[in-house]
């Protein structure tokens, strides 16, 4: 019996662990979405503005654990040539450029540097 209590209260804890995790990465993610407006209108002008959610949304969903802790901080920070290289290295990812093109093709606008096919 108190081998059983022992197991509930162990996958208890993991559930609420796996809860919490998924509370911090949502935040970070939520965070990270505020600075790419202002990223994208310093270090990447060629995308217009009406892209810039698209770009935004792209990027956050398709960053890793690691890129949305530095995109989170620099919410606070400010953006930098930093930003603007983790940006690019989501945007590299070809996750990435077919989340923008279906975007893309939903609004019917180009993206820049990325055939519409």
């Amino acid at each position: 019996m108190m081998q059983k209590l022992s197991l509930v209260a162990a996958v208890l804890c993991l559930g609420a662990c796996s809860g919490i995790q998924q509370a911090t990465d949502k935040a970070g993610r939520d965070a990270a979405k505020t600075v790419l407006p202002e990223a994208l209108a310093v270090y990447f002008p060629q995308v217009p503005k009406q892209l810039f959610e698209p770009f935004t949304d792209c990027v956050v969903d398709n960053a890793n654990a690691s890129e949305v802790q530095a995109l989170a901080a620099d919410a606070v920070i400010g953006v930098d040539q930093g930003t603007a290289d983790t940006v690019r290295a989501v945007l590299a990812r070809p996750e990435t450029q077919s989340c923008l093109s279906a975007r893309a093709t939903t609004m019917d606008l180009p993206i820049p540097g990325l055939s519409n096919t």
